[in-house]
């Protein structure tokens, strides 16, 4: 198992996490077209970065162990949250931080 690539890995969930709230960001806003509605910067960008991060992740699972890879991503969950909280102004609710903490939880269990 190589630590640069589940470096790699990590890097590409957060930037998963990063993508989807600019998903988020482009969604509460009113746009005059449908057009504009789905073809605006943070949409192209959005689906850019998803789109390195699938390349990204193929490559490194070819050297990284499927277990460790798989848990790497569950972590996506909690930078989504945190990336709301942040750039978002989302409040943290009682169900989004037992859920995340039950994620948590799993990913240390799975890894002992």
């Amino acid at each position: 198992m190589n630590r640069v690539y589940m470096l790699l890995m990590f890097a590409g969930t957060f930037f998963t996490a990063v993508s989807q709230v600019l998903l988020k960001q482009s969604a509460n806003r009113q746009w005059s077209s449908v057009i504009r509605e789905y073809l605006n910067w943070r949409v192209i960008l959005s689906y850019f970065i998803f789109f390195c991060v699938l390349i990204l992740n193929t490559y490194a699972f070819t050297k990284v162990e499927m277990k460790y890879g798989t848990v790497i991503d569950a972590f996506s969950y909690v930078f989504v949250m945190l990336l709301s909280y942040f750039l978002l102004h989302e409040k943290f609710t009682r169900g989004r931080v037992i859920g995340n903490l039950i994620i948590i939880t799993g990913i240390v269990i799975y890894t002992l």
